[in-house]
């Protein structure tokens, strides 16, 4: 199953729902969540995404693809962010266990970036 597949059916089983940030501009696959930012450390990633002030860990589910020593990540939104308490961005963090990776393993964010 390609990588594409794979995340549509994911988050199509999740109950996905993504409200992408106004600058945001549709990509090749629309249903990943555009980023703000991705932020590398010793314990793991994290990600900065748009937020109305209820953005939280569960509310995402990531997808991490190997094939022929490569490894592919992607980030999607299982919820979306109704609140309007205090819009603006929200940083979410993953453990490099949580996400089956080594520290420092290379890899492709396939996730759309947008400015701020």
């Amino acid at each position: 199953m390609d990588r594409r597949c794979f995340v549509l059916a994911a988050l199509a089983l999740g109950g996905c729902a993504t409200v992408a940030p106004p600058a945001a501009a549709p990509g090749p696959l629309p249903e990943l969540e555009p980023l703000y930012a991705v932020e590398t450390g010793r314990e793991g990633l994290t990600i900065r995404v748009a937020s109305g002030g209820c953005t939280a860990r569960p509310d995402f589910a990531f997808y991490v693809d190997r094939r022929a020593g490569e490894v592919s990540l992607a980030f999607a939104r299982k919820h979306v962010d109704v609140c309007k308490t205090a819009p603006g961005q929200a940083e979410v963090a993953f453990t490099w266990a949580e996400l089956g990776l080594a520290p420092r393993t290379p890899l492709f964010l396939l996730n759309p970036m947008i400015g701020r």
